[in-house]
């Protein structure tokens, strides 16, 4: 918690309007007045709403810089996508590769389109992406898939919670029917029981096919969270359809070890003669590096241990129609770097979250789905190759920035390209 440095307060930016406090009360009362500016009720996009919304919005802003002619001619796709509709956010994407991934399932040379505002981000992954396919491209497995809804229970008791999880364990094969009742493409697979004092916590695991899945998840669970509260013989005295033991858009520990959307690991060989010449360091530097900041991310309180995943996961999202929130879980992980015996640099990363899929969400708009169309990656089939190249995308940020940090490039990058 920041605190407040008194012997400094002449600094501080926690500082009374005046002696009194009557300005600062004043301030930060409550204010109950009509506000002046009101949304049209109606989530549906419709020539007459966009309409009205822009007749509040004309004084504040240029509408064709939001609602250009394609946006307003297409407006109908966005119908599943947003409420209050407005029009488009435009940002530049750029293409880093060709990004050569042998992998389970995905085996090519990929354009890897990035959507970002960062001077230089891009052009980092592009010197990663093409140092990986030099060296013969990047070794890429998904090895687990699993996305989960955690519903709470709480009772009076211990003994009710026993109870109740000793009529759960008899009810798989009923909760596996309702749930996949709601969907045709998603699987339970699994339910995890987590009991403490008197709350029970179950996990609901699923595979979701090609779909990132959370919709999903949510949609099925709660056709069993309600069976349960029907039907369990011992009633809980409150229930929750989600206890935050998902990980759901927020970094932790437990899906580090596990699994929340598509596990995938990633790695590469790479002589020191292509260290030396693309990214003007030594593999030994580049090891010392990763064993230091292994400390400094201890330090930190950090969960997994990587250099920037989070840069490379937004990019790929938010051009590919990803739920950009997801980036929170998805950014966690492990980068381990060592010397190999031949003298050269070992890299790899484990992402146990990427939530990341090729059908449903924002997938199939327009921007969005050209993005995917340029990877060949769009629709049924696809999911688990995007999360491949993502993990190696990853792989090639990681290279190439700890590879500026040790040749001393990084602020240079930035001043240059940041111009």
């Amino acid at each position: 918690m920041p605190k407040l440095n008194l012997a400094r307060k002449d600094k501080s930016l926690f500082t009374l309007p005046d002696s009194n406090g009557e300005k600062l009360e004043q301030k930060l009362s409550p204010r109950f007045g009509k506000p002046e500016l009101r949304l049209t009720p109606s989530p549906y996009i419709s020539e007459k709403n966009l309409s009205k919304r822009w007749s509040k919005l004309n004084t504040l802003t240029d509408q064709s810089a939001l609602l250009d002619e394609h946006t307003l001619a297409n407006a109908n796709l966005y119908n599943k996508n947003i409420e209050h509709f407005i029009g488009t956010v435009k940002l530049p994407v750029g293409v880093a590769g060709p990004l050569r991934v042998n992998g389970l399932h995905a085996n090519d040379d990929f354009l890897v389109p990035l959507a970002t505002t960062e001077a230089a981000l891009v052009a980092s992954y592009n010197r990663g992406a093409q140092l990986i396919t030099i060296a013969g491209g990047a070794s890429t497995m998904l090895i687990n898939e699993g996305v989960t809804r955690t519903p709470v229970f709480m009772f009076d008791s211990l003994v009710e919670a026993g109870q109740f999880v000793a009529w759960v364990v008899t009810q798989y094969d009923h909760f596996k029917h309702i749930a996949e009742s709601t969907t045709s493409h998603g699987k339970l697979h699994d339910i995890n029981v987590n009991i403490e004092g008197n709350h029970v916590y179950l996990v609901f695991e699923y595979h979701t096919g090609d779909a990132s899945g959370q919709n999903m998840v949510t949609i099925a669970t709660n056709e069993v969270y309600c069976f349960i509260l029907a039907h369990s013989p011992v009633e809980p005295s409150e229930a929750f359809l989600d206890g935050n033991l998902s990980g759901d858009k927020k970094p932790n520990s437990h899906t580090l070890r596990h699994v929340r959307g598509k596990k995938v690991t990633a790695e590469v060989h790479l002589s020191k003669e292509l260290i030396e010449k693309y990214l003007h360091t030594t593999p030994e530097k580049m090891m010392r590096f990763g064993q230091v900041t292994t400390t400094g991310s201890a330090l930190s309180g950090g969960i997994g241990v990587n250099a920037h995943y989070a840069n490379a996961l937004a990019a790929l999202y938010i051009a590919c129609g990803q739920d950009a929130a997801c980036v929170s879980e998805s950014a966690i992980g492990i980068t381990r770097m060592e010397v190999n015996q031949q003298g050269g640099l070992y890299a790899s990363v484990t992402l146990p979250n990427l939530m990341i899929g090729t059908v449903g969400g924002g997938t199939g708009l327009p921007t969005q789905k050209a993005c995917l169309d340029i990877m060949k990656l769009h629709g049924n089939g696809n999911a688990k190759a995007l999360a491949e190249v993502a993990a190696a995308l990853c792989l090639a940020g990681e290279l190439s920035i700890v590879g500026a940090f040790c040749a001393n490039h990084f602020s240079r990058a930035h001043q240059k390209l940041a111009r």
